[in-house]
């Protein structure tokens, strides 16, 4: 993609979030659009919405299972950047209209106390850790999930370029040290209006949580880039996607490592 190709997928990304009408599959739009490319227009969306105000917070990992890379027929993860305009409290009410399709997905969320670059093995993140804990990341989608037209299904670069699908995190209040819990072993019951919709570990996630930051940070590195300290990482989530229309409420209970609550 050209440079004014890659500011106008921006632009229509950032229009669709703004306006809450969808637009059509960016690759379809770009067809020779490649996983760098996608990168290039979530960096200039990102810069878009921070020329207004907002403020990188973290970064979120997705596309860690095994079934939703089986699912997109990929071998990777992605990752996005999260904003201050993201987080909500623990038990929140989301507005109606914030989202246009949302759904939620449990996951393990790290918060660091030192910056992470380079090349970084497991001991380095875990030693950069402040704490660890649970938290409800909010997925929605600026792009249709299919070309009306063809029937073609989004693929990566959509998901990519709409800053890997982010659009809000919630923090349980709970703490922890990060070798207080093996992180593998974590799992959480997640219930939408009091009925049990999934379950997982956090084995589920690329067989532990902290290989996904490890990818990050070196995926990162080739940017010149790395994680500062205070910032929140969504490790990725060991559970499928589940919808969340207006009215629902969702609990997901993790044990003994916390509990998170939101309503939309």
């Amino acid at each position: 993609m050209t440079p004014d190709q890659i500011a106008a997928a921006a632009e229509t990304l950032f229009q669709a979030e703004r306006t809450g009408i969808q637009c059509g599959l960016l690759s379809l739009q770009y067809s020779g659009m490649t996983l760098d490319d996608a990168y290039a227009v979530q960096a200039a969306l990102v810069a878009l919405k921070r020329a207004k105000g907002a403020k990188v917070i973290g970064w979120k990992i997705g596309l860690t299972s095994r079934a939703m890379q089986q699912a997109l027929n990929i071998t990777t993860p992605d990752s996005g950047v999260l904003l201050d305009s993201m987080a909500f409290a623990d038990g929140a009410s989301i507005p109606k209209g914030r989202f246009i399709q949302p759904r939620v997905e449990a996951e393990i969320a790290f918060v660091t106390k030192a910056p992470l670059q380079g090349q970084v093995t497991r001991a380095d993140v875990l030693a950069a850790t402040d704490y660890v804990c649970p938290s409800l990341e909010i997925l929605d989608t600026r792009i249709l999930r299919a070309d009306p037209a063809t029937g073609k299904a989004r693929i990566i670069t959509d998901t990519v370029s709409d800053n890997a699908a982010n659009a809000g995190i919630v923090l349980g209040p709970e703490r922890h040290a990060p070798e207080a819990f093996d992180v593998r072993w974590v799992g959480a019951i997640v219930s939408r209006d009091g009925v049990v919709e999934e379950t997982g570990l956090g084995a589920g996630v690329l067989n532990d949580p902290v290989t996904g930051i490890i990818w990050l940070v070196h995926r990162l590195a080739q940017y010149g880039m790395g994680i500062e300290p205070g910032q929140v990482l969504l490790s990725g989530s060991f559970i499928r996607p589940i919808e969340a229309p207006q009215g629902s409420h969702f609990h997901a209970d993790f044990g003994a490592f916390g509990q998170v609550k939101v309503t939309f």
